[in-house]
């Protein structure tokens, strides 16, 4: 059973937080990037909020149960690092990642400004998660008007090794991955490293905060990556690896550094935004980290509010992972629920059905559906193949949370044979 009291409302545009932060939980998180720590969870975000009086130096929160959220503070007392600023003129700073190598923390940041290239990734070091954070430097940077990766959104990526890897870029040059040295946190050797995405002046090139995660059982190294504009359409696609340099395919087989394909068809689209019946729903979902805990992965996000698009707030969702190997996530936020599944009886009743559209700049609306045993399939646990008119959707249900309408529910995330991704909420 979830338990309900724990489980905070929403607060939507609640202008009376916006000059205390003591009161900003997961309002004005943007480009988050989540760790464990003991009995913690902690998300680090960009310099980024609506109202109030603008401060720099990377927000932290932490939580304990992935729900309830509370603010820390901000990593850098003195804000923007002077190397950084003085190579950027940055106001403020980016896309923060904080992984740990032997006892020390490292936080990777980036300074740039919007819609330039003259961009900075730095690293800095703390014993204490919550910092302060003693600045090393440049890990890399970017000038205006050279070719190349763009200097923001640093993630670190483990591989099966143990060997940290920086994947970082943006619009502009792609994303690129290049091995860290765990001493210094810098790159091992000079250079940018390998190209593993992009996309062409059609679209504005536009696809940035990456994140790569490995998963042992699958033995895939997976890219998840936001496309489209941060402030309306962004959405989070995936493609894998056996080879955390690539090259990186998606479910059709399309390499994500292909520039003569139709571009919306390229990366598995897995969440967008999307609005289930009676509700306003959510926009421009992206520029994700991953958890892994306790053999569970979860997403980690910012989405924006579609009557006033000014607010962003976080996100936590399941991982969910079918038969072959693709994650997929769920349409509900994850609110303490346990990972024991639904019998196939329990699937019988009415469904809230969306498909997650490639080529929709807008948000995915839902459709119901009456959906009989016979609609079902059993493939195992949790995957199941679900017949749906003419179409053939495999994917696989857990029990959520509904936070539209407040109760316990069942949920659905699938693909269809051509990697188009449908969403699912049971309502009756």
């Amino acid at each position: 059973m979830i338990n309900a009291t724990n489980i905070p409302k929403d607060s939507l545009y609640n202008e009376s937080v916006l000059n205390d932060e003591s009161k900003w939980t997961t309002n004005n998180v943007h480009d988050p990037a989540i760790i464990r720590v003991g009995d913690w969870y902690y998300v680090f975000s960009t310099d980024a909020q609506f109202g109030g009086e603008f401060k720099a130096g990377i927000q932290i929160r932490k939580s304990k149960d992935l729900i309830n959220w509370q603010w820390v503070g901000r990593a850098f007392s003195e804000g923007v690092p002077e190397e950084a600023k003085q190579w950027t003129g940055a106001k403020g700073l980016w896309a923060p990642e904080v992984v740990k190598y032997d006892n020390t923390y490292f936080m990777y940041y980036a300074a740039s400004q919007f819609g330039k290239t003259q961009s900075f990734i730095g690293v800095a070091t703390s014993k204490d998660i919550e910092g302060p954070y003693q600045d090393l430097g440049e890990v890399y940077k970017s000038e205006q008007g050279t070719d190349g990766p763009n200097a923001i959104d640093p993630n670190i990526t483990f591989d099966e090794d143990g060997t940290p890897w920086m994947v970082y870029g943006s619009f502009f040059g792609g994303l690129y991955v290049a091995e860290i040295n765990p001493k210094t946190g810098k790159l091992k050797h000079s250079g940018r490293g390998r190209l593993i995405a992009q996309r062409n002046e059609s679209v504005d090139r536009a696809l940035e905060g990456p994140y790569i995660l490995y998963h042992p059982v699958f033995r895939y190294y997976y890219l998840f990556v936001s496309y489209d504009s941060l402030f309306s359409n962004y959405n989070i696609r995936v493609a894998r690896s056996k080879s955390i340099e690539g090259p990186y395919y998606d479910f059709m087989g399309n390499k994500m550094t292909d520039l003569e394909s139709p571009q919306y068809e390229i990366g598995m689209k897995v969440i967008g935004g999307y609005q289930f019946l009676g509700d306003d729903g959510w926009v421009a979902p992206g520029h994700n980290s991953v958890l892994t805990d306790e053999g569970q992965h979860y997403i980690c996000h910012h989405i924006r509010a579609p009557k006033d698009k000014r607010w962003h707030y976080l996100h936590i969702r399941k991982i969910g992972w079918t038969n072959d190997g693709w994650p997929l996530v769920s349409p509900e936020r994850f609110a303490g629920e346990e990972s024991d599944q639904p019998d196939v009886v329990d699937l019988e009743g009415e469904w809230e059905w969306m498909t997650v559209d490639p080529y929709n700049d807008g948000q995915d609306h839902a459709s119901l559906f009456l959906l009989t045993r016979t609609h079902w399939i059993s493939l195992s646990e949790d995957n199941y193949t679900v017949q749906l008119k003419d179409e053939v959707v495999n994917g696989l249900v857990m029990k959520a949370w509904d936070w539209e309408n407040w109760n316990e529910t069942i949920v659905f995330m699938g693909k269809n044979k051509e990697g188009i991704v449908s969403i699912a909420k049971k309502i009756k």
